[in-house]
């Protein structure tokens, strides 16, 4: 049995984590993943996904085996790796007895221990993200050394909880103002290791901190420092954006749990002719290039998701999953990372890639389509279609922009003023959303290159804050 000698001072507990806990973050989704070295060869691993690339790569470069794969609820924003890693590895699956999963685990409820090996990993149920939620509170000895709080308690806010319909959001705001002040009673000293983070539909606040101690939050949480029950609610409730269409499906995936994968997935080679067929019996393409790259020419009703960290969000958010997909790829762009994002979120109907790219396309006679991408001096007499979210658009936008959001507009494409210019933050979202109203027969359509910022400091204008504007 490894002995961890037991910190005294929140400066210990720091360098416990420095020298044994590896943080791994998915800019993309928002979430961090937790590589827990037991310092005998074994780890842990938390909440992590079924793209275990980065997991594996910290686990080998330690020497780990990863002996135990725990997830703190039901996600809905990914595939958990955990079926993954107990095909793998042989690792001991941890996760609440209450979600009722149809695979091999061991099941935990409120108060029970897993023997890690000289730490010991507590559970401790905290409702109101899902019902199942837990969190897993580590122990040496009888010094709490940090907690692994999921979607409960997360740097400066906590978790969604209307994942579930809106007739339970309520319901399960309540609960999650319990579980906040169970884990706030910790020491101000227990390190606090969320799950979601900034950039997560799952309700996280921006800011570049990851992880913090249950005394900052105590000062620093905003719903923490709500007078009481019904405020909480309130204030948590009301900062409830909208989330992607796929975080519908996932939670009951992960119940049953994700197919074991006996190879790496690949991308096969399609001619022009095999991606016509393809979307002839109903499948979709889609452009990963840069956005640029997609305005100067695109296969006609092809849709632009920039191949980057929100890739997964994007096309989880306006594609099913019950169609196939073919790509169109640019020069240099890893058609791995393609794949495992979409098999993160259980797009696996990928029929593979356009061999040669927008060249082979045109070289078989096929036609394009373009976009005019302009910058902001050029844009001037156009309607200003806003496709960011609301809390962007809140923050500041263009003075008499029309805002409806990117998720929204493939149901609200008649909404949107004729021959706007659509902008987002940088441009991927808004050529996305003019791929959109394209395949919609909309010609008149034409991209900002750049944010509202910059169209301001071209027009002489002052960002605008408020709702006004906004369409559903």
């Amino acid at each position: 049995m490894t002995t961890h000698p037991a910190p005294e001072r929140l400066e210990d507990v720091v360098s416990f984590a420095d020298d044994h806990l590896i943080p791994l973050v998915d800019e993309g989704l928002g979430n961090s993943a937790y590589l827990l070295d037991l310092g005998d060869g074994r780890a842990l691993a938390m909440d992590a996904c079924r793209d275990l690339r980065a997991l594996r790569a910290a686990a080998e470069r330690r020497g780990l085996r990863i002996a135990f794969a725990a997830d703190t609820h039901l996600h809905a924003d990914f595939l958990s790796g955990a079926v993954q890693l107990g095909h793998d590895t042989g690792a001991t699956i941890l996760a609440s007895a209450a979600g009722r999963r149809a695979f091999a685990h061991r099941g935990l409820a409120d108060g029970d221990e897993v023997d890690l090996g000289g730490l010991v990993l507590r559970a401790l149920a905290t409702p109101g993200h899902t019902d199942e939620h837990l969190s897993f509170l580590l122990l040496d000895g009888a010094r709490e050394l940090g907690v692994f709080t999921g979607g409960s308690l997360i740097v400066n806010s906590a978790a969604r909880t209307d994942l579930l319909g809106a007739d339970r959001t309520e319901e399960l705001a309540r609960a999650q103002y319990r579980s906040l002040r169970r884990l706030t009673a910790l020491p101000d000293g227990t390190a606090v290791w969320p799950t979601h983070g900034a950039g997560s539909f799952c309700s996280a606040p921006p800011g570049t901190e990851r992880t913090t101690t249950i005394g900052a939050q105590k000062q620093a949480n905003p719903l923490l420092a709500a007078p009481d029950e019904d405020a909480f609610v309130s204030q948590l409730i009301t900062s409830l954006g909208s989330y992607p269409a796929y975080f519908d499906r996932l939670g009951e995936l992960n119940r049953r749990g994700p197919a074991v994968l006996t190879a790496d997935p690949v991308l096969p080679a399609l001619t022009a002719q095999q991606v016509r067929a393809l979307v002839a019996d109903g499948g979709h393409v889609v452009d990963v290039r840069p956005a640029a790259d997609y305005a100067a020419g695109h296969i006609p009703g092809s849709l632009s998701i920039a191949l980057r960290g929100q890739f997964a969000t994007w096309l989880g958010w306006l594609l099913p999953d019950t169609a196939p997909l073919a790509f169109v790829t640019g020069e240099d762009q890893d058609l791995r990372e393609i794949v495992w994002q979409a098999y993160k979120i259980g797009y696996e109907r990928l029929a593979g890639r356009l061999a040669g790219g927008m060249a082979a396309w045109l070289a078989a006679g096929n036609p394009r389509t373009t976009t005019a991408f302009v910058t902001a001096d050029r844009a001037a007499g156009r309607p200003y279609l806003d496709v960011r979210q609301e809390s962007e658009f809140v923050a500041g936008h263009v003075p008499g922009a029309v805002h409806i959001e990117l998720g929204a507009l493939d149901e609200s494409a008649a909404d949107a003023p004729a021959g706007p210019v659509v902008a987002c933050g940088h441009g991927e979202r808004a050529m996305t959303a003019a791929g959109l109203l394209e395949r919609a027969g909309r010609t008149d359509v034409a991209v900002l290159d750049g944010g509202p910022a910059d169209y301001a400091a071209a027009h002489g204008q002052e960002l605008a804050r408020g709702t006004a504007n906004t369409r559903p």
